[in-house]
């Protein structure tokens, strides 16, 4: 079977809006975050999403050390965390942005994050370069006025609720 060319299918992918979030995680190998636009709702019932993190990422040895997340979805105007969390920037330093909290498996949870999904990984399925982590929601914090951050066309798009 064939595949489509690698470039064709970045450049497609372009074309798809997704959430901008920072997926964090701490335990014995120390504490780790990253900038995530590969996450989704698996199914309610057990509450589940999966997050998708490259094998070759420098913060892998830690998640898969560990077996649990958070992933804290980024509000409008929260880009230069989510750029922060992106980049080669050391992990204390990272985690020295925003105000963080412990949340209920023991990671770090971002207050000001638009909702966040503290998590129990119950599944790891390795797929090409990524390994997929399937992941047991076990409690959840949400802003209560929702305005949201998405990458589409290579960029950072804000989704403010409209005025009354």
């Amino acid at each position: 079977m064939t595949h489509a060319d690698k470039q064709q299918f970045r450049d497609a992918m372009a074309c798809v809006s997704s959430a901008v979030s920072v997926v964090t995680t701490a335990g014995p190998a120390g504490r780790a975050g990253f900038t995530a636009s590969a996450v989704c709702s698996v199914t309610d019932a057990p509450p589940t999403l999966l997050v998708c993190l490259n094998r070759s990422a420098s913060v892998w040895p830690v998640f898969s050390q560990h077996q649990s997340l958070c992933v804290n979805t980024l509000a409008a105007g929260q880009e230069p965390l989510s750029n922060l969390f992106g980049g080669k920037t050391a992990m204390d330093d990272r985690f020295a942005v925003g105000r963080w909290q412990t949340g209920a498996t023991g990671c770090p949870r971002l207050e000001e994050a638009l909702v966040s999904f503290d998590c129990r990984i119950s599944q790891v399925v390795s797929v090409g370069t990524h390994d997929i982590l399937f992941c047991e929601v076990v409690a959840i914090a949400r802003q209560a006025e929702p305005q949201g951050l998405v990458w589409f066309d290579r960029r950072y798009h804000a989704l403010l609720r409209p005025a009354c």
